[in-house]
């Protein structure tokens, strides 16, 4: 069972795009990805709010979440959260199949 979570970065002066190009500039986002059970780790930026981030954070489940927690890459991104001074909103997901639903598929171009 994956366990997505959307994690909505906002601060002000640009301080949001300045913080993702830090995480990838620094090799943070790489090592992220590098770690035992994450799925996804992507950046993308709203066309209506300039000083939103959107980070698309996906793991194999709870335990790799906690064990990301509790890195020290954790203090590091929380270090540079606040110096960026970011506001959070959290959404999570979890899936409940693999897949596509049936009737979901008629709607997918490939």
């Amino acid at each position: 069972m994956a366990i997505a979570v959307n994690l909505y970065y906002t601060g002000i002066n640009g301080n949001a795009r300045k913080f993702a190009q830090e995480m990838v500039s620094s090799g943070t986002v790489e090592q992220i990805r590098a770690e035992q059970g994450n799925l996804r780790y992507e950046y993308f930026f709203p066309m209506d709010d300039p000083e939103t981030v959107l980070l698309v954070d996906e793991w194999e489940d709870q335990a790799a979440i906690d064990r990301h927690h509790a890195s020290p890459l954790m203090e590091k991104i929380s270090a540079l959260r606040e110096k960026c001074d970011l506001h959070m909103r959290v959404e999570r997901y979890i899936s409940e199949t693999e897949g596509l639903h049936r009737q979901d598929e008629q709607f997918i171009r490939k």
